[in-house]
């Protein structure tokens, strides 16, 4: 079987969860007990969102060994500048920059064309490779609500500027298994250089299938899965990093040849 990527997002979509908030000393435990859990990234924050959010990335990534530490910037060059920043003692950093791609959001959310979109899109992820090289992963916000024919053009531009990893999120919970694996395959089919990024899933549980749809999304190819600790995160919840884990682990024979 394909080596999975484990994604650890419960510092920073995990911490959305009512009630789960958290203070620094409390968020550096978290980090150092996900990286004995051996999880391979651990997205530590969203650095440009606030003073403490960026101080708490910031010694994570100082004093966290092991994990890949990941934060989380919007495509533009003011998130991108204080996430490189703050990740800058990490030995190894991750850039995760994300750009909705569905027409509701790029209308209503971004206000934004497809093609604005698009060039936010490429300055953004040249942008990040400065502070992270080699290592940018690139988010299609309501990837599941997006036109797939311009997710796949937006996709293959992404690949070229430089991102490593795709995520293909079901941003506002709203697919189920079998959509999820067409909209997989057809990214596979349709995105001529693929083979240069790794495809990533990133779920919410508002229908209950975060978990059924990031195992689907493996059996169609996925190489990273995004989750949080007991599947806490802003509505109703993402998938669970324990369940996605163990169902791999004791269902090898479904997952053998993903």
């Amino acid at each position: 079987m394909a080596k999975i990527i484990i994604f650890d997002t419960t510092l920073r979509d995990g911490e959305q969860s009512p009630g789960f908030s958290m203070n620094m000393d409390e968020k550096l435990q978290m980090a150092h007990q996900l990286a004995l859990l051996n999880v391979d990234v651990i997205e530590a924050g969203f650095p440009a969102s606030s003073e403490g959010d960026f101080a708490s990335v910031n010694i994570i990534a100082k004093k966290v060994h092991g994990p890949v530490i990941c934060g989380l910037a919007r495509m533009m060059e003011k998130d991108i500048v204080a996430t490189g920043n703050a990740l800058k003692p990490a030995k190894r950093k991750r850039i995760h920059v994300f750009i909705s791609t569905s027409e509701i959001h790029m209308k209503h959310k971004l206000k934004k064309t497809r093609a604005e979109v698009m060039e936010m899109t490429i300055a953004g992820i040249k942008l990040a490779n400065k502070f992270t090289p080699g290592d940018v992963e690139f988010s299609c916000e309501d990837a599941t609500r997006s036109d797939p024919e311009f997710m796949y053009e937006v996709i293959t531009n992404a690949i070229k500027a430089g991102a490593t990893t795709v995520n293909v999120p079901d941003t506002v919970g709203y697919t189920i298994p079998d959509e999820y694996g067409r909209l997989l395959d057809g990214i596979f089919s349709n995105v001529p250089n693929i083979k240069n990024a790794v495809i990533s899933v990133h779920c919410h549980d508002d229908l209950g299938l975060g978990v059924a749809n990031s195992l689907t999304a493996i059996r169609h190819g996925a190489r990273q899965v995004e989750c949080t600790v007991n599947g806490i995160g802003e509505r109703a919840g993402n998938a669970s990093l324990e369940e996605v884990v163990m169902a791999i682990k004791t269902r090898k024979d479904l997952f053998r040849h993903s």
